[in-house]
């Protein structure tokens, strides 16, 4: 652990700091009342999130609630911030923080560039806060540029509230003030291959700060803690006496109508640290604004251009550009490729941030390929054969590697990885279980971008012929239960498919026959294996989610944390990927059938399919699903609270979309739904509330899980350029053509 010791300057007893009143006694020196209390992080769903298009500054920011949430350096996996806001008083009747005393309004300056205008307003009407948000595309800074407007005449005080969460985690940082104007702040966590890794941040502001303190999170040494107390800041603390969960806080001197700039730099040292933040505020914000912004639009203008089922409608157009960023700004800079399937932990606010926890900073294989095929559809085609190489060579398993309690065998992909890939992840950070589907994406992405030199074939083989020997059961694409899937063997058969070619294309035609037989037998059996002529539903026959059995007439159960129930009573969408992949005609009569049940339900936690009053159509996963709030007290997942359901999932409107189009239907209804799902700052999530209005959701409005979810942004895209050419893009033609589909 790296221990940074301030030396420096207190204040006399004799001189008066800003932000005192006269005759008030002023604590300095060091902050002695370790060590906090425990870290948490923010809700998941994000309003604005960004990062430069050059891998010169790898920073990225969320804002979430109208502040400043996670921000990660210098991996798109390591977060270094719970927030960063405002806090304003009048010294005398009140202390507002602006997450809470705030309402939120967020914006675009321009619809092509991943940068945002947050615009708080005191509900009292006494104030407001604009915040422009940018990263530096030279350096390692968050800048962003707040302008501050009594609106009442009022005179105020304003400070900057900062919570580090230093390498990942809150519970092991220290904080001090430097000489030259800076709040410091360092932690050091065991990260990816038992490494210690050091993050420092300096935060500046363009005014310098008049009074400044650092402290624990909770304790009197906390500035907020302070402020509250007498709405005085009698704390000057220039450090903390140990490491734990430290808060930042710096006066900002405003009056009536003040701009300024502030910049967050991080380093691996102090040096780095604050040289990043000086370096942008000596460019300016104007500068490195229109850099950032100028980047984006190049990134844009490089993309095939927003189709006709998008460009007239705002609303759908920002969606799909947005989608497109996000995509982009998902992608790590220091591992090309590995694009992580959120910047978001999932109901983090209810989730410990002691220690570095994931969340969906993750690469999920089968993330990934939805990533991909989205940015195949939008003209990135680079990106998404970096995504193939990535999978091959970082996280493609080469030999039997440990688990999160399970062991994966050669030829096979773990359930996610760090950015970095396998290598020196520990089993933890691996996951739990194989998913079939992750391996046969992964060969279907190398076969879409072209993959097929030697060298990945030697690795396709391992793989191909691993899915052979273990499937067709699977822990499906949930993740939660093993068996017989549609979707996972709809993903199995259009992946051996692929491998087919792949091997032919390198003369390896006993190879390609021994896969393409298995695929054909796996695709005629499917429907003994998991159709149900007995179901509750419908008619009664329909595809069920999962079978363990192979036996849909059975009488085995499927258990949730709600009860157990028969696994023919269990319905999904996922046999509609054996449209989508070419493996059965789009008019394939149990398809159809299968769609009816799924819209059929006795009570609103079992509907799969819901159409709110607008017309929009969204759909739950599958009966009975758990992953969700609580709608008792809209606690999140983690908390476990009671009546805690799954909620609809966006990116299942465009799944059922494609199934539409595929059988020459309009899927214009799915599109807008997506569209319409999207947050503030146009990002599609995963989840939206099923119900009615609650204090802390609306009906068809995200939740606090993750937003945006990348997987869904991948899924627009796909739908928004499938529909203007009029077929699903993303089918694989070797497959189609096998099947005659």
């Amino acid at each position: 652990m790296i221990r940074w010791k301030a030396v420096l300057a207190c204040a006399g007893a004799g001189v008066l700091l800003a932000g005192a009143l006269p005759g008030t006694a002023l604590a300095s020196g060091t902050a002695t009342d370790c060590c906090g209390g425990g870290a948490s992080w923010a809700t998941g769903n994000k309003s604005a999130l960004g990062t430069s298009t050059t891998t010169a500054s790898p920073v990225w920011f969320t804002v979430a609630n109208g502040v400043t949430s996670e921000v990660f350096y210098p991996r798109a996996d390591v977060p270094d911030m719970q927030d960063m806001q405002y806090v304003v008083t009048d010294g005398s009747s009140f202390v507002d923080l602006e997450r809470d005393a705030t309402n939120h309004v967020v914006s675009m300056p321009d619809e092509k560039a991943l940068q945002y205008t947050v615009t708080n307003t005191a509900k009292s009407g006494k104030y407001r806060i604009t915040t422009d948000y940018v990263t530096d595309p030279a350096r390692s800074t968050l800048v962003t540029s707040t302008r501050f407007q009594s609106l009442d005449g009022g005179s105020y005080r304003l400070y900057l509230l900062a919570n580090p969460s230093m390498a990942g985690g809150g519970s092991n940082d220290n904080a001090w003030w430097d000489s030259s104007g800076a709040l410091m702040a360092s932690g050091t966590e065991t990260l990816f291959g038992g490494t210690a890794t050091t993050v420092v941040s300096a935060l500046r502001v363009s005014t310098g700060f008049t009074a400044h303190d650092n402290g624990y999170s909770g304790a009197g040494s906390d500035c907020l803690v302070d402020l509250r107390a007498d709405r005085t800041l009698n704390n000057q603390f220039d450090a903390v006496s140990g490491t734990g969960n430290v808060v930042q806080c710096g006066q900002i001197p405003v009056g009536t109508d003040t701009t300024f700039t502030v910049a967050l730099g991080y380093g691996a040292t102090a040096a780095a640290a604050s040289s990043a933040a000086s370096g942008s505020l000596s460019s300016g914000f104007a500068n490195v604004s229109a850099s950032y912004r100028s980047g984006w639009n190049s990134y844009v203008g490089s993309l095939k251009p927003a189709p006709a089922s998008v460009s007239g409608d705002t609303q759908r157009r920002r969606a799909y550009y947005v989608a497109a960023m996000a995509l982009k700004t998902a992608e790590d800079k220091q591992h090309p490729g590995a694009s992580v399937a959120g910047l978001a932990t999932p109901w983090g606010d209810f989730t410990n941030g002691d220690h570095l926890n994931d969340g969906y900073h993750r690469v999920w294989g089968r993330d990934l390929y939805q990533q991909a095929t989205g940015l195949l559809a939008a003209g990135d085609s680079a990106q998404a054969t970096r995504m193939a190489q990535f999978l091959w060579n970082s996280q493609w398993i080469g030999s039997s590697t440990a688990g999160d309690g399970t062991t994966y065998p050669a030829g096979s992909f773990p359930r996610y990885s760090p950015v970095s890939g396998v290598a020196g992840a520990s089993a933890q950070q691996l996951g739990c279980c194989e998913q079939l589907d992750q391996d046969a994406d992964a060969i279907l992405l190398a076969w879409l971008t072209g993959l097929t030199d030697a060298s990945t074939y030697a690795k396709v083989k391992t793989t191909a012929n691993h899915i052979v020997a273990t499937g067709p059961d699977t822990t499906e694409r949930w993740e939660e239960q093993y068996g017989k899937s549609p979707s996972s063997v709809a993903a199995e058969v259009a992946g051996l498919i692929a491998a087919g070619a792949i091997a032919r294309a390198n003369g390896d035609t006993a190879s390609a026959t021994t896969w393409e037989s298995t695929a054909d037998s796996w695709r005629s059996s499917l429907a003994g294996w998991t159709v149900t002529t007995s179901g509750y539903w419908g008619g009664h026959t329909y595809y069920e989610r999962l079978d363990r059995a192979g036996n849909p007439n059975d009488t085995a159960t499927i258990c949730f944390d709600e009860g157990c129930f028969y696994e023919h009573d269990v319905t999904d969408f996922g046999f509609l990927d054996l449209v989508r992949l070419g493996i059965r005609p789009a008019g394939d009569t149990t398809i159809a059938n299968s769609v009816a049940p799924t819209a059929a339900a006795s009570d609103g936690n079992s509907a799969v399919q819901v159409t709110l009053p607008d017309g929009d159509v969204y759909f739950h996963r599958y009966p009975h699903d758990n992953y969700g709030e609580s709608t008792a007290n809209c606690s999140g997942w983690p908390a476990n609270g009671s009546q805690r359901f799954g909620r609809l999932w966006p990116v299942l409107s465009g799944e059922r979309g494609e199934y539409e189009l595929a059988n020459g239907r309009s899927a214009a209804v799915y599109l807008k739904s997506m569209a319409d799902s999207a947050n503030d700052g146009y990002f599609v999530p995963e989840q939206v509330w099923d119900r009615a209005d609650v204090g802390c959701f609306g009906l068809g409005r995200p939740t606090g899980s993750a937003g945006p979810l990348m997987w869904a942004e991948g899924q627009y895209l796909r739908l928004a350029q499938n529909i203007d050419a009029g077929r699903n893009l993303d089918t694989p033609s070797i497959v189609k053509a096998r099947y005659g589909t």
